[in-house]
């Protein structure tokens, strides 16, 4: 990697603000997912050196949690500062150890910055209340205060905006913060760590471990000092985190798995619709949570649809990251075999390949941008979360057979869909079972709403003041006057 700033490139642990290799040498190896080839190595830290980052954690949340909200904020905007400036290098580290194209890697760098910004700004509105008593003697208050310690686990699919999502409020409103990146993808979370030092965050606010995810998500869930837990992952890890949780108690956000409909109405601009469909679905090489998982048009004008649809979608281009194509590699061997299982069991049962499946002949590791037809119940891209660039799509009749294949779905992440009919708009957004819906877009993450789940996507908010909310308790304070 030819990086303006070096030093932003750690291989080691971050605890207590110095940067430490694990005690017994072991390493994990880190790889390009385009190349395959090795771009550096992560400690494999004991569960000893994990409850030493708590323990750190633990004595500095006591003073951190005094400063007052606007000390915490400039430290919190001189960190988004120095994203800012290094903007550059941090795409070429995500793109290195993600695959996704390099202006992906920009942009999510650029969102990532705007929760911290957002959070240093919104930490100093930690609103309580005084509730009018019915005794005169009596006065009710309300007070918020940071739940304590918290950590986090984090995806390889977002590498930077999933840590500041979960650090950002925790930060702003007094807590510490642990952070397990995906090995996979650690290096996004480090170089963040090495800018929050240099930005003046005081020692064992912000630490991030490495290791094996099985033994530090135990401890996470399991360690009487954590107070709060945030996740984002899979949903079969997030039920296993939360059974691990009961014991202490622990405070939970659950962002799991999706299966994201994406609803195209007769009378929707179609042009627009298949622009926010390709953002939808193609994003990331499709390894995102709220992509457009099930494409439903509707009869009337689906043969129109899938040719103007098909012609947009061969004009993708796929490759190299670095290279700046229109959709890059899959994340690993397992994610492209997932991938090719999926697609090989629906052509068997019947379905209808338009465009793509199959690797790009140049790059193994691409998957080129797919779309197929004639899906059918028995099929299993028909139920699971693809995370691929694989689109199937249905045929609806109506709006009531749309809704309720829509909502057949034990998941409840995001929604879309295109109309320009009011009503049925507002029909559509309020019997849609999920967290978030998009009506007439594409895209709908941003730092000021809040994203979450329902059902098996799990619960919790993140962004916005409701994902401030998720690190602080309500104290009421009861007092008598006489």
């Amino acid at each position: 990697m030819k990086l303006q700033n070096p030093s932003l490139f750690r291989e080691r642990a971050l605890i207590d603000n110095t940067w430490h290799s694990a005690q017994s040498g072991d390493t994990i190896d880190v790889f390009n997912p385009f190349n395959h080839q090795k771009i550096g190595i992560i400690p494999n830290l004991s569960a000893d050196e994990v409850r030493g980052a708590i323990a750190t954690a633990t004595t500095a949340q006591q003073a951190w949690s005094k400063k007052t909200a606007h000390e915490r904020a400039d430290i919190l905007h001189r960190w988004a500062d120095l994203i800012d400036d290094n903007l550059d290098d941090l795409a070429i580290i995500m793109t290195s150890e993600q695959g996704k194209p390099l202006k992906e890697s920009q942009s999510e760098i650029r969102y990532a910055n705007s929760f911290i910004r957002f959070f240093a700004e919104e930490g100093k509105r930690v609103y309580g209340d005084t509730i009018p008593a019915k005794s005169t003697n009596l006065r009710h208050i309300v007070l918020k205060e940071p739940v304590g310690v918290c950590a986090c686990i984090t995806p390889w699919n977002f590498p930077s905006a999933m840590i500041t999502r979960k650090v950002a409020p925790a930060l702003a409103v007094g807590c510490a913060m642990i952070v397990k990146p995906d090995s996979q993808t650690p290096f996004s979370a480090l170089a963040l760590g090495k800018l929050a030092i240099q930005a003046g965050l005081p020692a064992g606010i912000l630490q991030i471990v490495t290791g094996q995810a099985e033994m530090i998500g135990e401890i996470f869930s399991t360690d009487n000092h954590i107070k709060k837990l945030s996740f984002t992952g899979s949903t079969r890890v997030g039920k296993l985190l939360m059974a691990q949780s009961a014991p202490t108690l622990k405070k939970l956000s659950l962002e799991l798995g999706g299966n994201a409909p994406f609803i195209i109405f007769d009378d929707a601009n179609l042009d627009e619709a298949i622009n926010g469909l390709i953002m939808s679905k193609y994003r990331n090489a499709g390894q995102t949570c709220v992509c457009a998982n099930r494409v439903y048009v509707q009869r009337g004008i689906f043969e129109t649809f899938l040719e103007k649809f098909t012609t947009k979608v061969r004009s993708l281009t796929v490759g190299n990251g670095m290279d700046n194509p229109d959709m890059a590699c899959l994340i690993n061997e397992q994610a492209l075999q997932k991938t090719q299982a999926l697609l090989s069991d629906a052509l068997a049962k019947g379905a209808t390949l338009i465009t793509g499946g199959s690797t790009h002949t140049d790059y193994p590791t691409c998957f080129l941008p797919t779309i197929i037809t004639n899906i059918t119940e028995d099929m299993d891209i028909a139920h699971a979360e693809i995370f691929a660039p694989i689109a199937p799509v249905f045929v609806f009749d109506d709006e009531e057979e749309v809704i309720k294949k829509a909502n057949a779905t034990p998941y409840g992440l995001a929604s879309y869909f295109y109309t320009q009919n009011h009503a049925r708009a507002w029909r559509v957004a309020e019997r849609l079972e999920c967290g978030m819906v998009a009506q007439n877009t594409g895209l709908l993450s941003t730092e000021v709403a809040p994203f979450g789940g329902i059902k098996e996507s799990g619960f919790g908010r993140e962004g916005s003041k409701y994902g401030l909310d998720e690190y602080l308790t309500i104290k009421y304070w009861c007092i008598n006057m006489e």
